[in-house]
């Protein structure tokens, strides 16, 4: 035990460690208070469409040799974030039809690309790297993890000023906009975070698990807990500890980053889930 904390103690005094913990933890932090409102408003997998846009987007990003992706990934992820919503709303498409269509387009459109327009030699590994996440976590530059700092950040005061506009909009949007809240407004703010969120995280777990990030958390909380509030904290406490765990193992095992993250975050939400239940027999 004391070689493993010896071991730790190592790689913990490497700046890039302590980079890639700082963007994890703010990373799953944001995700997870995101998370609670997506799971209530039953539209979880918009974590899936909007990650698979934003693979289409960095496609477009590396054909045209753009040393900064995220000028390009950020904006076109939150005006999809935006459409989606919009248009799941006019109820001529459902919502998780819409989703489908989106994330298929979007990831054949980006393989397709690279593969006919792309410049590396290695495309299945670039699209192994954004599509499942990679050790870049463990290359960030003190700018990237400034960047992910200010972002978080943002996503974090937006929140907390507006958590009873968000509580409102989550739980019955109807009363809420008959009450005089401009629930389209907040819609699309919340929409335009969660597109801020999903292109940060894409970098820690990559596209294809990115919605789980989201996910796992809220439910886990929702096994145990049952207030708003409760559930909100409780999925922020998970998310946190179980990216440093998972993040952790990785490091000291060798393993990808993002899957080791979810695997950690499933682990938890069985706990959960079996905690839920004995709670409930007792009860």
């Amino acid at each position: 035990m004391s070689d493993i904390f010896e071991t730790l103690e190592f790689y913990l005094s490497f700046s890039f460690v302590q980079y890639a913990l700082i963007v994890g933890v703010l990373v799953a932090l944001c995700a997870s208070l995101l998370g609670v409102t997506l799971v209530l408003k039953r539209f979880s997998y918009i974590g899936d469409g909007l990650s698979h846009t934003a693979f289409g987007a960095l496609a477009i990003s590396s054909v045209c040799g753009l040393t900064n992706n995220m000028i390009l990934t950020l904006p076109v992820t939150i005006v999809c974030a935006i459409l989606l919503l919009k248009t799941s709303q006019s109820k001529k498409i459902n919502g998780d039809a819409l989703i489908a269509i989106l994330s298929v387009s979007a990831l054949a459109f980006g393989y397709l690309l690279l593969n006919v327009c792309g410049a590396s030699s290695n495309i299945a590994g670039d699209v192994c790297t954004t599509l499942f996440g990679s050790t870049s976590i463990l290359t960030l530059s003190e700018s990237d993890v400034w960047l992910t700092i200010v972002l978080s950040l943002i996503v974090i005061t937006f929140f907390v000023l507006f958590y009873h506009k968000i509580f409102a909009v989550t739980f019955d949007e109807n009363f809420a906009k008959a009450s005089g809240t401009k629930t389209e407004l907040y819609n699309i703010l919340i929409a335009t975070i969660i597109a801020v969120v999903i292109v940060v995280a894409m970098n820690l777990v990559g596209s294809l698990l990115v919605s789980a990030l989201v996910i796992f958390p809220a439910l886990s909380a929702m096994r145990v807990f049952k207030s708003f509030k409760a559930v909100t904290i409780s999925s922020a406490v998970i998310s946190v500890v179980c990216a440093f765990f998972g993040m952790m193992i990785s490091i000291l095992g060798g393993t990808p980053v993002g899957a080791t993250i979810i695997i950690v975050d499933v682990i938890c939400f069985v706990i959960f889930y079996v905690t839920g239940l004995l709670m409930r027999r007792i009860k």
